[in-house]
């Protein structure tokens, strides 16, 4: 397997060992990303892990890429079902993600890949497929960099009183606009600053912190880095913000639209580079955008519809792509420009493509993979980039984006590009995760349809 340099904050097993000999950490966590994004695994005590589990890995059961949001085992999967006994999967502990949780106490994480008995990596697990986007572009001479932009939406209720409330009438933590607001962000600074030094301890390399649109809502901006390590950095970041702000007696929300204001974004950063660490998206002579770089951009663009579902993989997704919204529409790459789905920032060594279309509800293995599957597809294929959209996407005529799931499901179903760079297993695997989706909100009755009918029709 590819190796992914991590930060120098990151433990190794020598300075974790003397740490749980010492009785400094006595927890260790084990997770792996499923397919909703989720972090799952166990809580492993520590000196356990060092005599049973370090040297011999541990296990889980294989529904756990198998069933819904609310854990319910779902029939129709290859890999997990009745009929095959729900075995197991292995957990590989990768022993260059060890963190420090410092808001869990004496706790650290370890991050896994799912292998199968055999030691072959399980193909529909997120992080297997971001892999085997890793390779293809080393085999074609190519590193992979990005960076997430995750906001979300801050509120005085605990996940506890929103629960029982049903989700209604919560206080957010601001009340108006705060974007780029000092005064709406030293009102959450307390929480905002745990998450920051939070992240920090636990390895990774925190930018800033900066308000948004919708009430309450905020973003904390982390450094580039290899695709793996943001992946890995965007899971534990993600899961380790919903607990902070727990701690706090706080709760904040990623879905990609919340309400009817401003939804939640997860803007991706990517760039290639070559093995040595070369440049590939300029051109040595001008300057300017490399023809591969072009070529690249072209094929996120050519495959962004097909590939809609791994950027946007829920029914609340969809609700976000509106006009005006700074949520893209349409199929257009633009110079700086944040009405298309595409933009184009940085110079030199920082030129890269953001990515606008993902939401804060996004897996950020599989959203990651499809970028790259689609970019070395525009690269194999020498696609020709159209000209730039210049001024607003959302009134160009450009091609739109999926509308909804179902759409999405049917293209990424239909996908030559998907099927050829994912496999077959994964495209049938992720199609029926959508099918599962799909079925479940057309048999729910909504408040909204409560609130249209009940007396009035």
């Amino acid at each position: 397997m590819t190796e992914h340099p991590r930060s120098t904050r990151m433990l190794t097993i020598d300075a974790l060992t003397d740490l749980i000999n010492d009785g400094g950490i006595d927890t260790v966590v084990v997770a792996f990303t499923d397919m909703q994004g989720r972090l799952q695994g166990k809580r492993l005590h520590a000196p356990f892990f060092l005599s049973d589990v370090l040297g011999h890995n541990t296990e889980g059961c294989n529904y756990l890429l198998a069933v819904d949001v609310e854990m319910n085992t779902i029939p129709g999967y290859a890999i997990s079902s009745w009929e095959t006994g729900y075995g197991d999967m292995i957990f590989r502990l990768d022993l260059d993600t060890i963190r420090l949780l410092t808001w869990i106490p004496s706790t650290v994480m370890i991050q896994c890949d799912l292998t199968w008995l055999d030691g072959t990596l399980v193909p529909p697990s997120p992080r297997s497929v971001l892999q085997k986007q890793v390779d293809r572009a080393a085999a074609a001479g190519f590193k992979a960099f990005a960076g997430t932009e995750l906001e979300f939406i801050v509120f005085e209720d605990t996940y506890e009183q929103a629960w029982d409330s049903g989700y209604r009438n919560m206080t957010p933590s601001n009340q108006y606009n705060v974007d780029y607001s000092i005064l709406g962000t030293t009102r959450v600074e307390p929480l905002l600053r745990d998450i920051r030094n939070s992240m920090y301890a636990a390895g990774l390399i925190v930018e800033s912190a900066k308000g948004e649109c919708n009430f309450g809502q905020h973003e904390i901006a982390f450094r580039f880095a290899e695709v793996m390590t943001t992946a890995d950095d965007h899971s534990v970041y993600k899961n380790g913000a919903k607990e902070i702000a727990s701690n706090h007696g706080k709760s904040l929300t990623f879905m990609a639209k919340y309400d009817q204001r401003e939804g939640n974004s997860c803007h991706i950063h990517l760039s290639l580079r070559g093995l040595d660490g070369e440049l590939v998206f300029v051109d040595s002579d001008t300057g300017g955008r490399s023809a591969l770089y072009e070529q690249f951009i072209a094929g996120v663009l050519a495959t962004m519809c097909e590939f809609t579902l791994l950027y946007a993989p829920n029914i609340n997704s969809y609700k976000r792509f509106a006009e005006g919204s700074f949520a893209p529409t349409t199929v257009a790459w633009g110079l700086d420009n944040r009405t298309c789905s595409v933009r184009l920032v940085g110079n030199g060594q920082a030129a890269r493509l953001e990515n606008r279309l993902p939401g804060g509800d996004v897996n950020p293995y599989m959203a990651i993979a499809a970028m790259m599957a689609g970019g070395l597809h525009g690269i194999e294929s020498g696609l020709v980039l159209e000209e730039a959209t210049a001024g607003n996407a959302y009134a160009s005529g450009k091609p739109k984006v999926p509308t909804t799931l179902r759409e999405a499901r049917d293209l990424f179903n239909s996908s030559a590009v998907a099927r050829a760079a994912l496999g077959d297993d994964v495209v049938e695997h992720y199609v029926h995760a959508a099918d599962t989706e799909l079925a479940a909100f057309e048999a729910a009755v909504t408040d909204w349809e409560l609130r249209r009918g009940f007396e009035r029709l």
